[in-house]
């Protein structure tokens, strides 16, 4: 992948579309945490699962957008989410989203590396923002051209 194709893909949208807390997995979820069903509140992790899930594209997806495959061995760089208020068991959210950033890089014991960024929003039925994560994906490029 060229710098220029690299620089093409900042503000790329995400395809987006809609996820469904589902009363089921968030019982499966708290189970597997040791986290509280009550019923109504989804548990906070729904924000990254929604946004991972809802996103609109397998992650294999992301990586050829991304000029790469799996057997690149992309990593996951870093991650945060932002609740902006709780998620309710049953809710279905909005989700969209873009790629932020993408950045070329040369370190002297790893070789040429792309960081690329992206965000994803969920927003409920009012189409207020519920939550939004920001992450990113460290590319090892075999060659920078």
């Amino acid at each position: 992948m060229t710098e220029e194709e690299l620089g093409a893909i900042v503000g790329r949208p995400l395809p987006g579309g809609e996820y469904v807390i589902e009363p089921y997995v968030d019982w499966l979820l708290n189970d597997v945490v040791g986290g509280v069903v009550d019923g109504h509140w989804a548990h906070p992790l729904f924000a990254y699962m929604a946004t991972a899930r809802g996103k609109g594209v397998t992650w294999d997806e992301v990586f050829e957008i991304c000029g790469a495959t799996a057997a690149d061995g992309p990593m996951f760089g870093e991650h945060e989410t932002e609740l902006l208020r709780p998620l309710e068991v049953g809710e279905k959210v909005k989700v969209s989203g873009r790629f932020t950033s993408a950045v070329r890089k040369d370190g002297r014991r790893t070789g040429v590396f792309d960081v690329i960024g992206f965000e994803v929003e969920l927003r409920g039925a009012d189409g207020a923002l519920a939550a939004r994560t920001r992450n990113s994906i460290v590319f090892p490029r075999r060659s920078a051209a």
